[in-house]
């Protein structure tokens, strides 16, 4: 099997390292990342400027992009083959719900969907890297299962307790819960007197009712959400086209 790897902490990340480690176990691996932190870059793709690809002394590729520009890159021009799995993560921090919209993590997996390669994203449900290792070990068991039943691509979520590997729960089949609104923006002020503002934490959980990645992770257990990328809203198609009419 051969896998690739990106992610949205940058290619110094010890999340990407340990997935990284865990996965050349199983299968020829290779990793085109961003050069720095690209949280919450979402889907965007660099358009306004040319791209570099470097290669780290531990092999890694990096590139002065988002996620999507890693995936897009090595897709489309930096590899002479096409992956059999595109894996992104481990991210530092949860991507449950509403995170999925915003997530760099998911947005590099979802490029690989998106050219038709099966994908999966994986997080860390707590910032700070604790069981880094059983995470990423949980990841390798993850990508054995091969999903052979699941529509060819597929594109999962996974979100990871920070447990050790023993503790971990079971897999779970979940659904995106939802957050509230994100709370305020933080204002300050820059050296010059200047109004500056800080994008605020996100809002507590609206819905993390049984069934959802909120609830499962709660339990220790190891939520997994495929997605989707239709957006449209089937149940008002019909409405609107009769208002149309």
């Amino acid at each position: 099997m051969r896998i690739l790897i990106s992610n949205d902490d940058g290619y110094l990340a010890p999340g990407l390292a340990a997935l990284a480690d865990a996965l050349a176990a199983i299968a020829e691996v290779v990793v085109v990342a961003p050069d720095s932190n690209r949280s919450g870059a979402s889907n965007s793709l660099s358009l306004d400027r040319p791209l570099s690809v470097q290669q780290a002394a531990n092999g890694c590729y990096f590139v002065n992009g988002t996620p999507t520009d890693c995936v897009h890159v090595a897709l489309t021009g930096l590899l002479d083959y096409r992956p059999d799995l595109v894996v992104s993560g481990i991210n530092n921090g949860q991507n449950m719900g509403d995170d999925t919209l915003y997530s760099g993590t998911v947005a590099a997996a979802t490029e690989a969907y998106l050219f038709g390669i099966p994908a999966i994203a994986f997080s860390q449900v707590d910032h700070g890297w604790q069981h880094i290792d059983a995470a990423a070990r949980m990841a390798r068991d993850i990508v054995q299962r091969r999903f052979d039943g699941l529509a060819s691509p597929f594109l999962l979520n996974v979100n990871i307790p920070n447990l050790p590997y023993e503790a971990l729960g079971p897999l779970r089949a979940t659904r995106l819960g939802r957050r509230h609104p994100s709370e305020p923006v933080i204002r300050a002020q820059d050296p010059r007197g200047r109004d500056i503002y800080w994008i605020g934490p996100p809002g507590a959980c609206l819905d993390a009712g049984e069934g959802t990645d909120f609830h499962a992770t709660a339990q220790g257990a190891v939520s997994i959400t495929p997605l989707q990328i239709d957006l449209t809203h089937k149940a008002e198609l019909a409405m609107l086209a009769r208002g149309l009419a």
